[in-house]
């Protein structure tokens, strides 16, 4: 069975965070560059200040306490008795549907905060309740506060198949899967791999490659334009995949021994993959920025959460979906998404059987727009429930 968790982070790390924040270090900047080279020391700094001097852990911690958390051993994939961390919040309902929600990098379970509420109660949220879900949110491996892998191979599949095990540890014979970045591939991978239990996967981050039957002599312009944005983001803001992808530990020792590197590095994937026009904090407020980043720091896990980047680029095969997805497939494209690609190369690779295009919204979904994710989510499984 299931050990409750709470989340408790002793005062001495609370008290070597603030004398490491105190000391640190700071680089120079070219002048009046704002974000051009990368975090703006201004803001990082102040968002340092606050992290040092007002940011509470305590009641943060006690907030994220609030959802209700536990740890299990499971075994799959040939890993024995691996320790997943993970909420689980019974709907309120007459039949509540259980779903798998899986977060992203830089995220954490933390994503789910917003929309845990809405989708287990929705008559507490003006909707209705015959819409009640019960949530699990695990944390991915290697992620805040599941097992970190001491071994390799640690990918998107493995991550499937243990909440495959994780579902059927926890008695669900139905069910459904949603999530972004990472989530979007995980989730999807769940689907295929349980087909015969994971009814349907919701994913808001479409991520499909233009088909191989489909050459780029025979794309349309508004295919044309979705590779040329594709190709003009990669040469503009992918470095971080090349690091991740390719030497993770090195970078680690600067984000584990730095809350001002490791800030500065997650902060600004926060603000540049946000629908937030260049103003993070009409997004996110510094509580909310930094009860994520505190969930790396404190848990020491942005070298195992980084190396997923490192498993998919060295395996990218063991870690693709193996063919076309039959499971219903259900979309939310938000156009600050990274990636936008067109429906026409998403069915080559999925059953879709839902896709909703909204008008706000970037690549923290759960975080941002709330409301319209939930709309989608109960959307995609009313049918299939």
């Amino acid at each position: 069975m299931p050990d409750p968790f709470e989340i408790d982070i002793p005062d001495s790390e609370v008290r070597d965070l603030k004398r490491r924040l105190a000391q640190t270090r700071w680089p120079s900047e070219v002048a009046d560059s704002g974000w051009q080279y990368g975090s703006n020391l201004a803001y990082i700094q102040e968002l340092c200040e606050y992290w040092r001097t007002d940011f509470d852990w305590p009641a943060r911690q006690a907030e994220l306490n609030r959802m209700p958390q536990f740890t299990t051993q499971v075994s799959a994939d040939g890993v024995e008795d691996y320790t997943v961390h993970f909420i689980h919040q019974q709907g309120v309902g007459p039949d509540p549907f259980p779903i798998v929600f899986t977060h992203g990098w830089p995220g954490s379970f933390f994503e789910v905060s917003k929309v845990l509420g809405p989708l287990t109660d929705p008559a507490a949220h003006g909707g209705d309740p015959a819409d009640a879900f019960t949530v699990v949110a695990p944390s991915l491996p290697g992620y805040g506060f599941s097992q970190i892998p001491q071994t390799g191979g640690f990918g998107h599949m493995r991550a499937a198949r243990i909440w495959v095990a994780l579902m059927a540890r926890l008695g669900y014979d139905r069910y459904g899967a949603q999530g972004g970045d990472i989530g979007a591939r995980v989730s999807a991978l769940t689907a295929y791999e349980d087909p015969e239990h994971c009814i349907g996967a919701q994913i808001n981050m479409p991520n499909s490659q233009p088909p191989a039957d489909h050459p780029e002599e025979d794309w349309n312009e508004m295919e044309r334009s979705t590779m040329a944005r594709m190709r003009d983001w990669q040469s503009r803001e992918a470095a971080y995949q090349w690091i991740q992808g390719t030497r993770p530990q090195t970078l680690s020792y600067g984000l584990t021994d730095s809350p001002a590197g490791l800030a500065a590095w997650i902060t600004e994937k926060w603000r540049t993959w946000s629908d937030c026009d260049g103003d993070i904090e009409t997004r996110f407020t510094k509580d909310e920025l930094l009860t994520n980043i505190s969930i790396y720091w404190f848990t020491r896990t942005m070298n195992s959460a980084t190396r997923y980047y490192y498993e998919r680029r060295q395996h990218d095969r063991a870690n693709a979906l193996p063919g076309p997805l039959r499971t219903p497939a259900g979309f939310s494209v938000f156009p600050k998404e990274i990636f936008n690609p067109p429906r026409n190369w998403v069915e080559a690779e999925y059953n879709v059987t839902q896709w909703s295009i909204h008008d706000r919204g970037g690549h923290f979904a759960a975080m941002e727009e709330p409301d319209l994710l939930v709309g989608d989510i109960r959307d995609f499984f009313r049918p299939l429930r």
